[in-house]
């Protein structure tokens, strides 16, 4: 999948609302794991008022080691398919419904930019993956394309906000 434009701040305000709306709707609590997001699907989730009804956590596991100590992924994965993978995104996900006592987790795993990216993982590519406690996991992969840091990780933060209110649907 290739990713479209960055969401507005206004944008992904009105995104966090719906999931937040959504959830409250259906009494679901939400935990993130966020790496080249550093804490800012967590942060556009909270930064709305009341978000504590709905937002348990928010796990930024920049480092592989991180992920591994936080989360329970697995260094096999970590060294298999490394860090910026759908398996890896995966296996953050189940790894937040392993520590956290919620219904639904969002993880992104990507390469922001500037540097960093290569051939078969250039910068701009997002993996995400969203978790729900009876069994749901969905995966997308994002090439937002060498956009600038900012804007690749805005698109991402739009992209999980995205994929939780799927979940919570």
């Amino acid at each position: 999948m290739t990713g479209g434009a960055a969401s507005s701040p206004e944008q992904i305000e009105a995104a966090a609302r719906r999931v937040l709306d959504a959830c409250r709707t259906r009494g679901l609590t939400v935990a993130t794991a966020e790496s080249c997001t550093g804490g800012l699907v967590a942060a556009a989730l909270t930064e709305i008022a009341g978000s504590s009804d709905v937002v348990e956590a928010g796990y930024v596991t920049y480092s592989n080691a991180a992920k591994e100590r936080l989360l329970g992924v697995p260094h096999a994965t970590l060294v298999a398919h490394g860090a910026v993978s759908r398996a890896t995104a995966e296996a953050m996900a189940r790894g937040v419904l392993a520590v956290a006592p919620v219904h639904l987790a969002v993880a992104i795993t990507g390469i922001a930019g500037p540097g960093g990216g290569s051939v078969e993982k250039p910068v701009g590519l997002v993996h995400f993956a969203a978790a729900a406690r009876d069994g749901r996991l969905i995966h997308r992969e994002c090439r937002f394309g060498d956009l600038g840091r900012a804007t690749v990780r805005r698109a991402a933060v739009a992209e999980a906000l995205a994929m939780l209110e799927e979940l919570a649907a």
